[in-house]
């Protein structure tokens, strides 16, 4: 799969910030961390790091310190977190438009296991690119997965797939993020994000059923337990709190031009086990903006279609697919399709 370029991600978002000088000039103060949304992204999700990657793995941790300290002027380009932060910075300055001394923001924590040693080139980065982040946390070479929960972490995006493990493991919403194939366009004023259904939003109860004993017995056991909500999984905590922010703007007249919009995207067939899906989120007093089942068909084009900062998907190939049409997919490491060493009915954070 083609993968943009480091000169390309740089001249694409240069562009974009050239037109649209939004960001104002003094940093907003953090909210507190038990009052807010907080995403920890590590430093190779939200910058392309893929040269600097190259020469650890190549040549070691000295030469690849040595390269950071020689470069550290130069700025990362944008890597495939980047533009889901942005958006997720846009929805904060919309709401603290609307609530000037709230504290229900989302706050972004850099969580990284590079040395302080390269703390100054991720500085200057998220100075050039007019981030607002303020926590940090290097870790050395360590695994910052511990300090997960002591930040308060909602949600952990990562270009470790292994550290994504850990991290549900931990019972904290996580996936592994993945550049998309091509550049493409996402709206500036509205974070959308998309959801695969089981083994993320919810449990991977349905999806054995289906490895197990096939198309037929699935489809009997979702009219069975219709009326039974699915137990969650790993981000149904994330959507909860989307949708908590999503009520603040309907509080003030906004339902129509809310800045956060939410996708569920299924392989479920509507007619045939739908019905289990939507009325487990109504049992969590949860819903999505829309909702496509699409009886197995592929979910690249119509992601195309809505163009999401992020999709969280637990199939590979539905990653790949939809990361070749240019989203941005995370893969969330949990359920039945993965290796099976995972732990499942994990409690993860709700908000």
């Amino acid at each position: 799969m083609y993968k943009p370029t480091v000169k390309e991600m740089h001249s694409f978002w240069e562009r974009k910030e050239t037109c649209n000088p939004s960001s104002p000039s003094k940093k907003p103060k953090p909210p507190k961390p038990q009052n807010a949304i907080t995403i920890a992204v590590s430093s190779r999700a939200l910058f392309s790091m893929d040269l600097e990657q190259d020469i650890y793995e190549q040549q070691g941790m000295e030469a690849y310190l040595s390269y950071q300290f020689q470069h550290e002027t130069e700025p990362f380009a944008p890597g495939p977190a980047f533009p889901f932060i942005k958006a997720v910075e846009a929805v904060n300055a919309k709401l603290r438009e609307l609530y000037p001394d709230g504290e229900e923001l989302f706050d972004v924590v850099l969580m990284t296991s590079n040395h302080a040693h390269v703390g100054l080139r991720l500085i200057n980065s998220i100075n050039h690119h007019k981030l607002f982040i303020e926590r940090f946390c290097m870790t050395g070479g360590n695994s910052p997965i511990g300090y997960l929960k002591a930040y308060h972490a909602n949600l952990y995006l990562s270009a470790d797939s292994v550290k994504v493990r850990e991290a549900i493991e931990e019972g904290i919403a996580a996936a592994t993020v993945f550049s998309p194939g091509k550049i493409s366009e996402v709206p500036e004023t509205q974070l959308r994000v998309a959801f695969d259904g089981d083994a993320v939003l919810f449990s991977d109860e349905s999806e054995r059923i289906y490895k197990a004993h096939g198309l037929d017995k699935f489809f009997e056991h979702e009219k069975a337990h219709e009326n039974k909500p699915l137990d969650h999984g790993p981000l149904k905590g994330f959507l909860e709190a989307l949708g908590k922010l999503q009520q603040k703007f309907y509080a003030k007249g906004q339902r129509m031009d809310c800045p956060i919009r939410t996708y569920l995207v299924t392989a479920r067939s509507a007619a045939s086990s739908g019905t289990r899906a939507l009325k487990t989120l109504r049992s969590w007093g949860l819903e999505t903006d829309e909702a496509l089942f699409l009886a197995g068909a592929p979910k690249g084009p119509m992601l195309q279609k809505i163009r999401p900062h992020i999709f969280f998907d637990d199939q590979m190939f539905h990653v790949e697919g939809a990361a070749e049409l240019g989203t941005v997919a995370a893969h969330v490491p949990y359920g039945i399709a993965q290796s099976g060493k995972f732990k499942f009915g994990e409690q993860f954070r709700q908000v």
